[in-house]
């Protein structure tokens, strides 16, 4: 981003508009800057609201409704992110136009958000899918990012072809998701539709770029960004700790503390903790600076990942709910809701890292395997009987088996992938 001298200021904007040619991809000491921090406390009430209807219909023991709810609106959530998130690391001018843009996407946000309670009726009760105010939400967002690039394409000679190849192609996928919000079609061929459009989401891309290389995106911030949004989405693990734990307090002054309550928080805790660890011990940005041309993987990579996330936050909410006698699954059921989506989180940050550094380690699989032993243990637990709470607490040291084997051995292994990487480049 450019920037004038301060003296050459008198009589204008402090923040004046800015050419939109693109950022310097390897800037030194680039960082998320505020206006993301704020773009992002948005999507906190997107993925809450997602994460806690999921729980609750979990709870009532509608699990195929539940799944197919929660993955349309995290899948949606994602996008949405992901196209302002890499927009923004290439093309950020941070001058009021850009400002202004970025709050009309924020107001899209917020109305997607209040979409999302309707959709999942919708899901539950089975007869159609209300998607209306989700995808008015998405046309607030996407009018203000359409802006976005054909500002873009008319002030960065060099990107002017994959802004407008962007524009074409998200107002052609936003025409879709219109008419499918917006007319009477049978259920079956509105699921066909979103499979369709979503595909297409995912090929937009593809579609304008051709390859990860199409924008002068900045790797470190990038990975930076998606570390800042999966600690948000870990949120949602902390919530669902005191949604399970605060009914279970006794004593009409809540200072009694029961032993599930006990278990409850450090399990909600110590998961949550474990995760955040596990996703931080792969240096995303140093891989990104050596592979570049996997910049596709690793952003679409993570929406599976975010959904295990959140997922985990939504399972921990919904062992409370069985612990408060809220909840009509067994306890079987209620420990696989928290297994499978910290499974499914695991599995995709092993998945991404031999993917990102095409190099298998041996030793993955062992601590791979270790881990579903962990997972499949607790569940084992709870179908013979075990109580709720140590098999929420045996689900808690699932990360903590990769914690294990990164800290005495995995470290070594990466370091010598990343060097290797290195040398790939230098030659």
């Amino acid at each position: 981003m450019s920037h004038s001298d301060p003296s050459d200021r008198s009589g204008k904007l402090a923040h004046r508009l800015v050419p939109m040619t693109g950022r310097d991809p390897e800037e030194h000491g680039r960082a998320s800057s505020p206006l993301e921090l704020l773009f992002d406390l948005t999507f906190v009430v997107a993925v809450g609201t997602a994460a806690s209807h999921f729980a609750e219909m979990l709870a009532a023991g509608h699990h195929g409704q539940a799944v197919t709810a929660y993955v349309l609106a995290m899948f949606a959530i994602s996008v949405a992110w992901i196209s302002f998130s890499w927009f923004a690391s290439a093309f950020s001018t941070d001058d009021w136009l850009y400002r202004v843009l970025t709050m009309v996407q924020m107001i899209g946000v917020v109305v997607f958000a209040l979409g999302l309670p309707a959709m999942f009726h919708s899901v539950e009760e089975g007869e159609h899918l209300e998607l209306r105010v989700m995808v008015l939400g998405y046309i607030v967002m996407r009018v203000a990012m359409v802006l976005q690039w054909w500002r873009a394409s008319r002030q960065s000679p060099t990107h002017s072809a994959v802004g407008k190849a962007n524009i074409r192609w998200t107002v052609l996928a936003q025409v879709g998701w219109t008419v499918v919000a917006f007319t009477h079609l049978p259920l079956a061929a509105v699921f066909v539709c979103f499979a369709v459009l979503g595909v297409l989401e995912l090929a937009l891309p593809v579609l304008t770029q051709g390859s990860a290389g199409g924008t002068p995106w900045h790797p470190h911030h990038v990975a930076e960004r998606y570390g800042l949004f999966a600690i948000i989405v870990l949120g949602e693990g902390v919530i669902g700790t005191v949604a399970s734990s605060s009914d279970l307090l006794g004593g009409a002054d809540g200072t009694h503390w029961t032993g599930n309550a006990v278990a409850v928080v450090v399990a909600g805790v110590g998961l949550t903790f474990g995760m955040w660890w596990v996703y931080f011990m792969t240096p995303f940005g140093d891989v990104l600076v050596h592979r570049r041309g996997r910049g596709y993987l690793f952003g679409y990579g993570h929406i599976p990942l975010f959904m295990g996330i959140a997922g985990a936050g939504a399972g921990l909410h919904v062992a409370g709910l069985h612990l408060e006698h809220h909840a009509k699954l067994g306890e079987t059921a209620v420990t696989l809701s928290l297994a499978l989506p910290v499974g499914l989180y695991l599995l995709m940050v092993y998945l991404l890292h031999t993917l990102l550094l095409s190099s298998a380690d041996p030793f993955h699989l062992l601590l791979i395997s270790a881990t579903l032993a962990v997972l499949l243990a607790a569940v084992l637990l709870s179908a013979a009987g075990a109580p709720i709470a140590v098999c929420l607490l045996v689900v808690m040291l699932a990360p903590y088996v990769t914690v294990l084997g990164y800290e005495t051995v995995g470290h070594r292994h990466q370091q010598a992938m990343l060097d290797a990487l290195g040398g790939q480049r230098q030659h």
